[in-house]
């Protein structure tokens, strides 16, 4: 690996799904990338949570990246839970998820590794910078 390489920041993302106490499968995302809080995002790649809620392909960010942000499809994947007939859902939740997105925007500073849990339920979200 080149020092240019090691001293660029990198990202990694998982999703625990805490209405069920299980990973999150299928969850589209996308990262986008800009440098500076006035540049322009520019999408850098898209991925999909596997059966451990994990993305383990995100690309590596470019030179220069100051900014990342992280937009995390969950609707699809709420309305597939909610075609796969939960017994136990509430009927409250026939409506669908209330967010229909999350968008989890960070500062990166090189040579960093930045892991961002995603805990996520229908009717809420939290997020940390994990380990």
């Amino acid at each position: 690996m080149s020092s240019a390489t090691a001293a660029r920041p990198s990202v990694s993302t998982h999703i625990l799904d805490t209405s069920v106490g299980r990973p999150a499968e299928g969850v589209a995302l996308t990262l986008s990338v800009r440098s500076g809080r006035d540049g322009a995002w520019t999408v850098h790649g898209a991925s999909a949570t596997d059966a451990d809620g994990r993305c383990k392909n995100l690309p590596a960010l470019p030179e220069g990246t100051t900014q990342v942000r992280l937009d995390f499809a969950v609707e699809p994947y709420f309305e597939k839970k909610r075609a796969d007939a939960q017994q136990d859902a509430p009927a409250n939740r026939d409506s669908g998820p209330f967010f229909p997105e999350v968008v989890i925007t960070f500062a990166v500073e090189p040579g960093e590794h930045y892991h961002v849990p995603l805990l996520l339920n229908p009717f809420g979200y939290s997020v940390y910078r994990g380990s």
